[in-house]
């Protein structure tokens, strides 16, 4: 299987059986984001260092604008999409499998955890997964020890309040924080 067909499966939000062709290939691509990321987090990188290692990750060019503060970690890497001037602060977790799309000028703050995978509710069928993608628009500021969930899209020039945990939707240039995330203010 290639990568290519992995996320286009991924991208069908169908379930996927665990010990599954679909599953094994989940797992090839967490190697590979293991290696990648040791890099990144384990010694000093300039810049240009930092857009090479980050457009190998990802499997697509990122941006010169883009800005990331070690470490970080993912367990595919291959299904998320930056866009210009985005920045990523330290200890942010991404698990990407079902897609991560962040457009421009986005802030993500400190040890943010991004989650695109659900796991089957049958107990008989644990093992399995769902996937549902995250997508946070332009201009959006993630606090700190904020947690995204599976399915959720941040609308344009909101603010997630740290500690938050986003579990649907939230509307453009809100503020939202809490758990689960409840609206406080309009923008």
């Amino acid at each position: 299987m290639t990568t290519k067909e992995f996320l286009d499966i991924m991208a069908t939000g169908e379930n996927i059986p665990g010990g599954s062709p679909v599953h094994a290939k989940m797992h090839e691509l967490s190697q590979e984001a293991i290696r990648i990321t040791m890099e990144i987090n384990n010694a000093f990188h300039n810049h240009e260092e930092i857009i090479a290692l980050m457009s190998e990750l990802t499997g697509a060019e990122v941006h010169e604008s883009f800005g990331l503060f070690p470490p970080f970690y993912t367990d595919c890497g291959k299904n998320i999409r930056f866009g210009k001037r985005v920045f990523i602060n330290s200890g942010c977790k991404f698990q990407d499998q079902g897609g991560i799309t962040i457009r421009d000028d986005v802030l993500v703050g400190h040890n943010c955890v991004i989650a695109t995978l659900n796991h089957a509710m049958d107990p008989s069928h644990r093992a399995d997964m769902i996937p549902a993608p995250v997508k946070i628009c332009d201009k959006v500021w993630i606090g700190a020890n904020v947690t995204i969930l599976q399915g959720v899209t941040i609308g344009e020039g909101a603010i997630v309040a740290a500690g938050a945990v986003v579990n649907k939707d939230v509307p453009a240039r809100t503020i939202v924080g809490g758990i689960p995330a409840k609206i406080i203010k309009t923008i």
